[in-house]
């Protein structure tokens, strides 16, 4: 089942309000748990972690930014 464009929109609202800070939370304490790494290879782990986020809702986020296909054309 394909969502609507409207829906599309506001599940990416979602993700990026209450998923990514939860998210951000996840990794830090998932880096919290290793000792101290050294800064070059904490910065690559929330680097690697940051577009791991991402992979899964690419197809969430395609075309959010572009004006509504399903919307009447004769209102512009």
């Amino acid at each position: 089942m394909a969502l609507t464009y409207k829906t599309r929109r506001r599940l990416a609202l979602l993700v990026l309000c209450v998923g990514l800070p939860a998210y951000i939370v996840l990794a830090v304490t998932l880096v919290d748990l290793i000792e101290r790494p050294s800064l070059f290879v904490e910065l690559a782990i929330y680097v690697g972690l940051g577009f791991l986020w991402m992979l899964p809702l690419r197809p969430l986020f395609l075309g959010i930014g572009q004006p509504d296909p399903d919307a009447d054309q004769t209102m512009k």
